[in-house]
């Protein structure tokens, strides 16, 4: 496996190291010594898995403290445009965002770790994501940002996602103030 650090403090990709031979493939899709080598010390404790048609988008998510998660998210098949945008106050990225597309083929998964708004736009029929947690679900402690706040300026590629009827509601980020330091 491979850590690539990205232009955002603490966000990584990790690229693993794939097989492949006439059967198929095979990769490592976590190693907790890999992540301790990059001083990274956290403890997986929930899985999630989604299914999604192209043009759903989800997003921008996050759980304020003590429920915050770090996660770790992938594409086990399809694709998608993954976006975080780095909502920790003290961050030199404060309120800068990264996009990333993750997809079947490229096997590419990003390490969010507390302290970021994450969303995706599905682009591909039957995408299944995956994504590991650090903590819990907790609905009280759940937060949206609106997904194309002019503010932040993702360019999503699309201008009518489907959306849930929380995403339609996401606060702008320029009266959003971040639970985290």
């Amino acid at each position: 496996m491979q850590v690539i650090k990205t232009p955002i403090n603490d966000l990584l990709i990790i690229q693993p190291t794939v097989f492949e031979d006439s059967r198929g493939h095979f990769f490592e899709s976590y190693n907790k010594q890999l992540f301790l080598n990059n001083k990274i010390d956290v403890d997986f404790v929930q899985d999630n898995q989604s299914l999604s048609q192209t043009g759903v988008l989800r997003g921008l998510h996050f759980q304020k403290p003590p429920y915050a998660q770090g996660k770790l998210v992938r594409v086990i098949t399809g694709a998608v445009l993954d976006v975080v945008v780095d909502i920790r106050k003290k961050s030199n990225t404060y309120g800068k965002h990264f996009s990333i597309e993750l997809n079947e083929k490229n096997k590419t998964m990003l390490w969010i770790p507390e302290g970021f708004a994450h969303g995706f736009l599905t682009t591909q029929n039957d995408t299944i994501f995956s994504y590991k947690c650090t903590n819990f679900y907790h609905k009280e402690s759940e937060g949206t940002i609106y997904w194309n706040d002019a503010d932040i300026g993702i360019n999503w590629g699309i201008e009518n996602p489907t959306l849930s009827e929380k995403d339609k509601t996401g606060k702008k980020f320029n009266g959003f103030t971040s639970p985290f330091n």
